[in-house]
């Protein structure tokens, strides 16, 4: 059997955005296991090529800078009404994904929600991590403390996080992976955050290994 040529064993590239609006701690876990060869299949691979923030101030640019990533603000227009709004941000993203030939989208930590061409454009290849164990607590306006508080308002003795496929809904799509964790006596928003969070660096990096197979 004739050996593989070194051309032959060449990855192609999956190229990744990341969209984010926070500190960045999610997408430091992928950056990491990019760098640990995490996202490397045996015919092509994930690279985070582009991350794009709706806040400028958002930290995550910090670390895609560090990280030698090119890094993007796409501000929602407040002068417009919410619904306009959603839709002229969401063009403005599919067309900088359609111009860094990106394949797949992952929302870590994305505060704003995507409608219209680009769910249709990438239907099968964007993916949002949310802090709860969806379909509970998800649902337009649920993020962040509020997710959390209302899981203990209602009583639930776990929580946890969910990453699903993007579909025309909000925090509808098909879930691809959740992680569980136990709701404590006496937890506060603060504590179960600090506590999912863990949980969520672990199921970002694994859907996009699950993702990047799949589009290989």
């Amino acid at each position: 059997m004739k050996a593989p040529t070194e051309a032959s064993c060449v990855l192609s590239d999956i190229n990744i955005m990341a969209l984010v609006s926070g500190s960045g701690t999610n997408l430091q876990a992928l950056l990491d296991a990019e760098k640990n060869g995490t996202f490397k299949g045996n015919s092509a691979a994930g690279v985070i090529t582009l991350v794009v923030s709706d806040r400028p101030a958002a930290y995550a640019l910090e670390r895609a800078k560090t990280a030698g990533v090119s890094a993007l603000v796409a501000e929602p227009n407040k002068a417009i009404p919410k619904e306009a709004r959603r839709q002229e941000l969401s063009d403005r993203i599919l067309h900088l994904a359609e111009t860094h030939q990106i394949s797949l989208i992952v929302l870590a930590g994305f505060l704003s929600i995507l409608t219209g061409e680009i769910i249709t454009r990438y239907s099968g290849r964007i993916i949002n991590l949310h802090p709860s164990l969806l379909p509970k607590f998800g649902g337009d306006g649920m993020y962040g403390e509020r997710v959390h508080r209302a899981v203990l308002d209602a009583g639930e003795t776990q929580s946890g996080c969910t990453v699903h496929l993007v579909d025309a809904g909000t925090d509808t799509g098909p879930i691809l992976l959740q992680r569980i964790v136990p709701v404590l006596q006496g937890d506060t928003p603060e504590t179960l955050a600090h506590r999912i969070h863990s949980e969520e660096h672990i199921a970002i990096v694994e859907a996009v290994k699950i993702m990047v197979e799949r589009l290989s």
